[in-house]
């Protein structure tokens, strides 16, 4: 076998991989500086996900071996394929920051639970609270009408306390 076969090959499984188990965004960039870049890998690196910069044959490859043909076709320019098994809400925050921050750097599209995901689609993702926020959001939810069944049981043991407080009294009693 050459080396550039089983190259593509292994790239090809790693993306696919990733494309099978994880939500994945493309960027592209132009006029974009190495430094710039590696600012953008170390930031993804920080939240748990990852970039993959190739040709865009073996991009596109990696796509329609995973049945993503439609995200396939918007692999055009210089792309980065991103991806990572952490919050999607995360990572569409830090690409969209990056967008602002960097005109040579414009979201492409994406893939969120096999559903192929607008530009528009990840500035509204980025818009929503962390996983973590969600969550404790829909405890304190949850938990309500616990909370409030409780209070009510309390607040009648204390008007029972406060009516047998005052027949003391009247009876004569401390």
């Amino acid at each position: 076998m050459k080396v550039g076969k089983i190259f593509r090959e292994k790239m090809t499984g790693q993306v696919k991989a990733a494309v099978g188990n994880t939500n994945v965004f493309l960027v592209s960039y132009k006029n974009i500086s190495g430094p710039q870049m590696n600012t953008l890998r170390k930031d993804l690196k920080k939240i748990g996900a990852q970039m993959y910069v190739s040709r865009n044959s073996l991009i596109q490859l990696a796509l329609k071996s995973a049945e993503q043909e439609v995200l396939s076709e918007r692999v055009k320019g210089q792309t980065a394929l991103i991806w990572g098994n952490t919050d999607s809400a995360v990572i569409s925050k830090l690409l969209v920051k990056f967008t602002k921050d960097f005109e040579g750097i414009a979201l492409g599209g994406g893939l969120f639970d096999g559903k192929l995901l607008e530009k528009d689609d990840i500035k509204r993702l980025s818009e929503l609270p962390s996983r973590e926020v969600l969550l404790a959001m829909l405890l304190r939810t949850m938990l309500s009408p616990a909370t409030q069944f409780a209070g009510v049981l309390n607040s009648k043991t204390r008007d029972l306390l406060s009516i047998m407080k005052q027949l003391s009294e009247k009876k004569g009693g401390n």
